[in-house]
């Protein structure tokens, strides 16, 4: 979760809302494109951002580029726009991923591998570790790392399961020097 208090307010206004109107799949898949585009698009964030713009051609350009997103979500960029708080769209994304994914007993899980998980191996990592961390199943991200050497390591939260041969390795050397 963001450390921004001002964000977690902004997004647990919106997760009401989308809760409310049964729109939080909708809001949740638009908010990650959302992110996509501020991520890749540095220039369209600084824009956003910058006094020279008005707000009302602010306002404009977000219509347009958006104009196929949730209305929920359109609203709240709009709102972020005139309080002056578009710089906190990146946390407020994050607050409700996690919103959503606490409602849905979903946890973000990180897979470091030396190649790419299959869809099973991904579903298998899932029901293997979801019930240890306390939810139904895992979100999980593949991050490709040749240093494992083999095995994999699962990050969830700020947990960590490692079952790498490197680790393995590491935790051999260690008992030959004891």
């Amino acid at each position: 979760m963001s450390q921004s208090v001002i964000a977690k307010r902004y997004a647990v206004a919106l997760f009401e809302a989308a809760q409310e109107k049964q729109q939080t799949l909708a809001v949740q898949s638009d908010l990650k494109e959302l992110k996509k585009v501020f991520a890749e698009e540095k220039q369209f964030d600084e824009m956003l951002i910058s006094p020279k713009f008005s707000i009302q051609k602010k306002k404009e350009l977000i219509g347009q580029l958006f104009s196929g997103a949730n209305q929920l979500v359109l609203n709240t960029l709009y709102v972020l726009i005139d309080a002056g708080r578009i710089g906190e769209i990146g946390n407020l994304i994050e607050d409700f991923q996690e919103l959503a994914n606490e409602a849905s007993g979903v946890a973000e899980a990180k897979v470091f591998s030396t190649r790419p998980l299959s869809d099973e191996e991904s579903t298998a990592i899932s029901a293997a570790f979801a019930h240890k961390v306390g939810k139904q199943s895992l979100h999980i991200e593949n991050v490709i790392d040749p240093s494992l050497i083999g095995g994999i390591r699962l990050q969830i939260g700020n947990q960590i399961y490692d079952s790498s041969i490197s680790a393995k390795l590491a935790r051999l050397e260690r008992q030959l020097i004891n």
